[in-house]
């Protein structure tokens, strides 16, 4: 093989991977989303038995026994940030704040949850 066809190749490659990003990003954003409401998801169901034991909602993970997983932006894999925003005897909100910007806009993915444990996405990344 010569170097021009392994040029040719490599442009060929270029190309097919240029016209491929449009299709493939969405599909890489929800997949992170997924890691956000599975979190969320996660975080409700450790409030609730919070909520069992003390008669109110815990006012942050760790008192829950939340363990936030290493963010990306700190060495680790995870790709947002999981905050207790709020907490009392009734209700609780919590979010999941992106520290990777995933299409490049400058705008960070957030969702929330509160006690019905349905997470709801509140700024689209």
């Amino acid at each position: 093989m010569t170097l021009t066809e392994l040029l040719a190749v490599l442009a060929i490659l270029g190309i097919l991977i240029l016209m491929a990003y449009p299709v493939v990003m969405p599909i890489f954003q929800k997949a992170h989303s997924t890691e956000a409401k599975m979190q969320l998801k996660h975080l409700c169901t450790l409030q609730k038995t919070y909520y069992l034991e003390h008669a109110r909602y815990g006012p942050d993970g760790k008192s829950i026994g939340f363990e936030q997983a290493a963010l990306e932006d700190m060495g680790g894999t995870a790709k947002y940030r999981i905050e207790v925003v709020e907490a009392g005897a009734q209700s609780f909100s919590a979010q999941a704040v992106a520290v990777v910007d995933f299409d490049g806009d400058g705008q960070m993915n957030i969702w929330e949850i509160t006690q019905n444990c349905q997470p709801v996405e509140i700024v689209e990344d």
